[in-house]
């Protein structure tokens, strides 16, 4: 079982899969895809409709990149050598991570065969962006943001930072520890439960009608319906304060922008008793040039405990960066 950190306030520094056909698989390849039993019936719950509850982190993850190594070109899975390699790295993270007084991160449960969360590219790189998308990156603050030095106000963080929220679809990623997800489902509605940053997305699955685009939310208004055994999620109206990426996803980009305009839809589609397949479509036209997706495996681990993520706009890590940044630019340490 893994080990998890109880986070206290601060800062750590496509529509389809998009797989090979079937035949061009290895057998444990073609294990992980979708369906791969197909008289398996899916539970329902009391009042009908297709059961995803439980609870589902994304520790099998870590170890998997968000973008994918150029030396793997357009392959989703690693071949046998590339596999064994990737889980032995692993076995030497955690050993890393875990052998001080405190462990630094949770534990991967497991090495996937993917060779990268992104299915869309086809080469599971990052989209590049727009001129738009270059101007808005160039105004954006943060932790994360490569050469930033000067911080003197809250202003200068990004929202993850200041403990108000990872946004979307950031959200829905894996990150090195708290990736505890809990599913929870009601007559009309679909919770989904995040342990970083304690949040939860409220989806309504009864058919009412979207809110107006006047009103925006940290992480989107979500609105579900059923395609058979799919809960597919679409989900507008964002403020445009949130990172659309950012490097507390292993392998993302370091940090890259959003606008109020992007849209993201999501299906779930459960595959067996301990398997959701999982995808992810974001368009945001003026920032990427191209929509991006990923596609990946939730796995059902009720053992899982979530720990409060202790984190709140008044963290102590915004107040030792500016304290720090203002220090360093007064007294330069002479060349």
């Amino acid at each position: 079982m893994s080990k998890q950190i109880l986070a206290f306030g601060g800062m750590s520094i496509a529509i389809g899969l998009m797989l090979f056909p079937a035949a061009q698989l290895a057998p444990a390849q073609q294990s992980q895809r979708s369906g791969a039993n197909k008289n398996w019936t899916p539970p329902k719950t009391p009042w009908g409709e297709p059961d995803l509850q439980g609870m589902w982190p994304l520790n099998h993850l870590i170890a998997t990149p968000f973008q994918r190594q150029q030396k793997y070109g357009d392959r989703r899975f690693m071949t046998d050598e590339e596999f064994a390699a990737a889980q032995k790295s692993a076995q030497a993270r955690n050993q890393r991570f875990e052998s001080g007084a405190i462990p630094q991160a949770d534990s991967g449960t497991q090495v996937m065969r993917l060779t990268s969360l992104l299915s869309d590219p086809r080469d599971g790189r990052f989209p590049a962006l727009t001129p738009k998308g270059k101007e808005l990156y160039d105004k954006m603050h943060g932790s994360y943001k490569p050469g930033q030095t000067v911080f003197d106000s809250p202003e200068d963080f990004d929202s993850w930072d200041r403990c108000i929220t990872r946004g979307m679809p950031v959200s829905m990623l894996p990150r090195n520890y708290n990736n505890g997800i809990r599913i929870m489902q009601s007559p009309g509605y679909v919770l989904i439960v995040l342990e970083m940053a304690h949040e939860v997305r409220i989806i309504p699955t009864d058919g009412r009608p979207a809110l107006d685009k006047s009103i925006k939310e940290w992480l989107g208004e979500s609105r579900g319906h059923w395609e058979g055994n799919t809960l597919v999620v679409q989900t507008a109206n964002f403020n445009g304060k949130t990172d659309m990426t950012n490097a507390g996803v292993p392998g993302s980009p370091p940090i890259n922008p959003a606008t109020e305009n992007m849209r993201i839809t999501e299906r779930f589609t459960r595959t067996d008793n301990e398997t959701i397949e999982f995808e992810m479509k974001v368009e945001d036209p003026e920032v990427v040039v191209r929509p991006w997706a990923v596609a990946f495996p939730l796995k059902l681990d009720n053992s899982y405990q979530m720990f409060e993520y202790a984190c709140h706009e008044g963290n102590t890590a915004i107040r030792g960066y500016i304290e720090t940044s203002r220090y360093e630019r007064t007294h330069k340490t002479p060349k």
